[in-house]
């Protein structure tokens, strides 16, 4: 297994652009499923989980041709079973549900494994199916889904029990497309990624409204269209950078290919923090800055538009070497504080307790060898890394690669001293 070596001590400096969201392009990418018609897909990140998602379409019957972040797919024969030895291996994966029922009339997907982050059921994304039309059963790990006689749309309320689902609101989404009639999604997630997914299937020849807000109104079609999109910068990896810019970067790092009124939450956790942050005039570059006199804050996490529990391992990192207390809670997957252990064997301060981590500045963090256990715990380490005395050896580099685009390369182009080790499996 790959481990990332980062040397502390560096000034980052320069510049970066940001990859295309990961989150947006996995939903995105399966959506290419719902017409026999070529799509063009752009800024796509070469990271691992949209690497598995082209996979899963190759292995439906997709035809899928990539090059330079350009995804180009033809769902033209496809068959309805999504095999396990891949499904298993990415969560997002169940997202072919929607297009699948609603292209073919039927799916076999197989049931995701657990997540190190907590319980993610996807009883929500069954209601929603169930809602407009579908019959659904297990047999053998796998989910099977069927639609005799069509997709009828409905009134569904996707409400869940830590907030709007996501996934379940794209998958919805996605089937409701070709449905009979109109479906109007009630508590449905307000993510830019949904957005972005609504827009594509806009693009399409879909008639969908309200994408942003809680209620998302989806008149049915009978058939799409191809189709060519630029997926949106990925927030998450801004935020993440942002944060290094903050750490470690007394002159300043400018993000390039970004969107300001995606970066909302996090830019003022960095204003309330003592950092400087800066966007251009378009608001698609943004410069940051640490700032003289940093001091903690508190973060709660929350369904967009509130602060996203996807970036609070980030800013915990920070928070761990900023002078005065910071308190952290995450309302959405109270168990996600797994880093903290970690943070804490290179000299942090933390206690978590139900859901909450509270932080004691210190004034340096030393270097140890540490273990990545999900995508943003692994990010919140190379966070860590750069500013600890010495050199952080983190392991499982597998979880980074799942999100960020090339990590390593744009650390190094900033002017981080890092050092990915290649291993074997």
């Amino acid at each position: 297994m790959d481990k990332l070596l980062v040397h502390g001590g560096s000034t980052l400096s320069g510049s970066i652009n940001i990859s295309g969201s990961k989150n947006a392009s996995l939903p995105i990418l399966a959506a290419a499923l719902l017409t026999d018609q070529e799509v063009i897909i752009e800024r796509v990140p070469d990271v691992s989980d949209t690497n598995y998602m082209l996979q899963i379409l190759s292995a439906l019957g997709c035809e899928v041709e990539r090059y330079s972040g350009t995804v180009k797919i033809k769902a033209a024969q496809i068959h309805p079973e999504a095999p396990y030895d891949l499904v298993r291996k990415m969560r997002a994966s169940i997202c072919v549900m929607g297009p699948l029922v609603a292209r073919l009339g039927r799916a076999s997907v197989s049931i995701p494994g657990g997540c190190v982050i907590g319980d993610r059921p996807i009883d929500l994304h069954l209601k929603g199916l169930q809602a407009i039309g579908a019959e659904i059963d297990t047999e053998g790990g796998n989910i099977l889904i069927r639609a005799k006689h069509g997709l009828t749309g409905s009134h569904v309320d996707l409400r869940g029990k830590h907030g709007p689902t996501v996934l379940g609101t794209d998958n919805l989404m996605m089937a409701a497309v070709l449905a009979k009639g109109t479906t109007i999604i009630e508590s449905a997630a307000c993510e830019p990624e949904v957005v972005d997914l609504a827009n594509f299937l806009n693009s399409m020849g879909a008639k969908i409204e309200g994408a942003g807000s809680r209620r998302i109104t989806i008149e049915g079609v009978d058939e799409l269209s191809g189709t060519h999109h630029t997926v949106i910068p990925d927030r998450i990896e801004a935020g993440t950078f942002m944060v290094a810019g903050a750490l470690a970067s007394p002159g300043g790092i400018t993000l390039n290919r970004v969107r300001q009124d995606h970066l909302t939450e996090a830019t003022q956790k960095l204003l309330e923090a003592g950092h400087d942050v800066k966007f251009s005039n378009d608001g698609l570059s943004v410069f940051v800055q640490a700032g003289n006199d940093p001091k903690g804050c508190e973060i709660t996490t929350a369904p967009h538009p509130g602060f996203p529990t996807d970036m609070q391992a980030q800013f915990t990192a920070m928070f761990a070497i900023t002078p005065g207390i910071s308190v952290v809670e995450d309302t959405i997957f109270p168990q996600r504080f797994m880093h903290c252990a970690e943070l804490t064997r290179m000299g942090a301060h933390i206690k978590v307790d139900n859901g909450t981590a509270k932080v004691q500045g210190v004034a340096q963090l030393s270097a140890a060898p540490v273990m990545a256990s999900d995508l943003r715990a692994s990010a919140a380490l190379v966070l860590a890394g750069l500013r600890a005395r010495g050199t952080t050896e983190i392991n499982r580099l597998y979880h980074i690669d799942r999100g960020y685009e090339m990590i390593d390369e744009k650390l190094l182009q900033l002017g981080a001293n890092v050092q990915r080790v290649r291993g074997s499996i």
